[in-house]
């Protein structure tokens, strides 16, 4: 078994944060001398007053801690952390090369400002992967006012139509 498996071992963990609270955990964990990665967007939004960073992952980012040394209250009890990830009551360990890839991603998306993944033309077919619609599938409609809002259409019982508008980021091509 490789030391990145170990609890005795330095490994990276996910960190799950209450509702967007994951950039203040994060400075929450560097205070406490820990190495943690949030990996987030940097966004222009609309309105100025509007959060020019959006998480990549919303609710959670990475830290990386011997847990034998620190245990394991001291993420369950730290201001804006719900916990770290367990399966079956055990902190799941992330590989370094997987937090790397995602570095990596985020990096190059940042970089270019622009997110490949998230190009719609209308007519395609989208599944809402969060809000009250989640899981539902329509069709990318248009692009609103702005980089993030966008109109899909929903097909709902006897074939109505009702036109909503969402976040790019909560729309997943199908």
């Amino acid at each position: 078994m490789s030391g990145e498996s170990s609890c005795g071992a330095l490994n990276w963990y996910v960190l799950h944060s209450k509702p967007h609270m994951e950039e203040a955990l994060w400075h929450q964990v560097q205070s406490h001398g820990f190495e943690a990665y949030y990996p987030h967007l940097r966004v222009r939004p609309v309105n100025p007053r509007a959060r020019t960073v959006r998480p990549y992952f919303p609710r959670y980012l990475f830290v990386r801690v011997n847990l034998e040394e620190v245990g394991l209250s001291v993420f369950q009890w730290m201001p804006g952390a719900v916990g770290l990830v367990c399966f079956g009551g055990v902190p799941a360990a992330v590989p370094s090369i997987l937090v790397e890839a995602i570095r990596l991603r985020v990096d190059a998306i940042n970089a270019t400002g622009d997110d490949p993944s998230v190009h719609f033309k209308p007519g395609d077919r989208v599944r809402v992967l969060e809000g009250p619609f989640a899981g539902y599938e329509g069709i990318f409609d248009a692009r609103l006012n702005g980089k993030e809002r966008v109109r899909i259409l929903l097909q709902l019982l006897n074939n109505r139509v009702l036109p909503l508008e969402a976040r790019i980021s909560q729309l997943k091509r199908v």
